[in-house]
């Protein structure tokens, strides 16, 4: 299933508590029940005013539609074409 990276501008969003942060995911993961199987949250990175999110997705339409039903940003989404890491030079 193709993969995207979602940037989501967020100011302040690194100062958010433990408890803030698991209030957002939950309510980013009752979204994603309700939307069925064909939608996956991977993970985030939380910076200071950015989250930057991997999903797995048909397509990009489910991913805007799933950060409308969940009120949150989606400012930029891009399709990941392939992963390289420090063995890709191996």
């Amino acid at each position: 299933m193709p993969q995207f990276v979602i940037e989501r501008n967020m100011p302040n969003v690194g100062n958010l508590s433990a408890a803030e942060l698991k209030q957002a995911s939950g309510n980013s993961c009752d979204v994603l029940r309700g939307m069925g199987p064909e939608i996956q949250w991977v993970h985030s990175y939380v910076t200071d005013n950015k989250i930057y999110c991997l999903y797995r997705a048909p397509d990009e339409a489910m991913i805007k539609e799933h950060a409308r039903q969940a009120g949150l940003p989606a400012d930029s989404i891009s399709r990941v074409r392939t992963v390289i890491d420090p063995t890709t030079a191996e």
